[in-house]
C-alpha cells in the first residue's frame, strides 16, 4: 500500500516548478521512511526543500520575539511538522487580504495563521484541523456569573471587529442569551479596564488573549468553563494543489497530537491543551 501511494505521489508531482519540487521531495521523504520517524531525523540536509508559510502575526500564535525571530504556537507546530516531513520552513508575513492571490501565484505555499476552517471547506486544500480556536468569557472573581446562561441581560465588553463582538451583536449565530448592553473597545487592555472598574459585567474574546491577560491576575478574574464559540484551525493550500503534501501534513499533525508534542507546545504558550484539542465538550 505504501509503495502504491509513493508511485501515485511521484506521478502526481511531475508538474509545475515549485509545487512539483515540493511534491517530489515529499515522495522521496516518504520513500526514505522519514515520515514514520516522528521527528527522529531533525537535522535536515543543506539541500532539503523549503516550504514558504504565509503568516499574519497574532500573539501567541505567531509574533516576533525579543531576538527578532518568529515564535508562537503556529510557528512551533509548523517547524516541527515540516521538519518531520523533511522540509525547511520559511515564514513570510503577508498582507492578509492578499492571501489567496499569494497562494495562487506561488509566493507562499500555504497559510498557517490561526486560520479557521469553518465556512471555508471548499475554498482551500486543507491540512488539519490541528487544534480548536475558542472564544472565552471572563468575569471578576467575585461575580455571581457562573455559566453562559447567567449572561442574560448583563453588560458585556468585547473588542471591536472580533468574533466576540460578532457573537454578542448577533452577527454570528449562537445560543447565547441576549445581553443587556454590548460595549466595544479598541484594545484588550481597555476591555479589561472596563471589567475591573465595573463598567461591564463580563468580557468575551479569543482564549489566547483573554487567558494570557488574566494569567497574571488570577485573583482578580476567572474564566467561565463554557465557550460560546469553538472553531477548527487548519493549514490552507491553494485549492487543487499539494494534495499529497497536505495529506501527509494532516497525518503528521495527528501524530504530533498523539505523541504529546502539540500539547506541550500549547501549554508552553499558556493555552489549555485538552480544551484546545477538543478534549472537553464545553471547550
Amino acid at each position: 500500500m505504501i509503495f502504491r501511494f509513493l508511485r501515485s505521489a511521484a506521478a502526481a508531482c511531475i508538474s509545475r516548478a515549485k509545487r512539483g519540487r515540493l511534491c517530489l521531495a515529499l515522495a522521496v521523504v516518504l520513500a526514505a521512511g522519514l515520515c514514520a520517524c516522528a521527528g527522529q531525523n531533525n537535522a535536515l540536509p543543506a539541500d532539503a526543500p523549503t516550504v514558504t508559510i504565509g503568516i499574519d502575526p497574532f500573539e501567541p500564535y505567531c509574533y516576533l520575539d525579543g531576538n527578532g525571530q518568529y515564535a508562537g504556537i503556529d510557528v512551533d507546530l509548523a517547524t516541527e511538522a515540516f521538519t518531520r516531513l523533511g522540509y525547511k520552513v520559511e515564514f513570510q508575513e503577508i498582507n492578509w487580504p492578499d492571501k489567496d492571490s499569494l497562494l495562487q501565484d506561488g509566493t507562499v505555499d500555504c497559510l498557517w495563521a490561526c486560520f479557521s476552517m469553518s465556512g471555508r471547506a471548499d475554498m482551500y486544500q486543507w491540512s488539519g484541523p490541528y487544534m480548536y480556536s475558542r472564544q472565552v468569557v471572563a468575569v471578576r472573581a467575585d461575580s455571581n456569573i457562573r455559566d453562559l446562561a447567567d449572561l442574560a441581560g448583563k453588560r458585556i465588553g468585547v473588542q471591536a471587529t472580533t468574533k466576540g463582538e460578532g457573537l454578542f451583536l448577533g452577527k454570528i449565530p449562537s445560543d447565547l442569551p441576549a445581553a443587556g448592553q454590548v460595549s466595544s473597545f479598541a484594545t484588550t487592555e481597555d476591555m479589561f479596564a472596563a471589567l475591573r472598574k465595573g463598567y461591564v459585567d463580563a468580557v468575551c474574546g479569543h482564549e489566547a488573549l483573554v487567558a494570557g491577560w488574566i494569567s497574571t491576575e488570577t485573583i482578580a478574574y476567572r474564566l467561565l468553563d463554557e465557550s460560546p464559540l469553538k472553531t477548527e484551525l487548519g493549514v490552507a493550500f491553494a485549492k487543487g494543489t499539494h494534495a499529497e503534501l497536505s495529506t501527509a501534513l494532516t497525518q503528521t499533525l495527528e501524530q504530533m497530537q498523539y505523541d504529546g508534542t502539540t500539547g506541550r507546545i500549547l501549554e508552553k504558550y499558556g493555552v489549555d491543551a485538552q480544551k484546545a484539542m477538543g478534549g472537553d465538550e464545553n471547550a
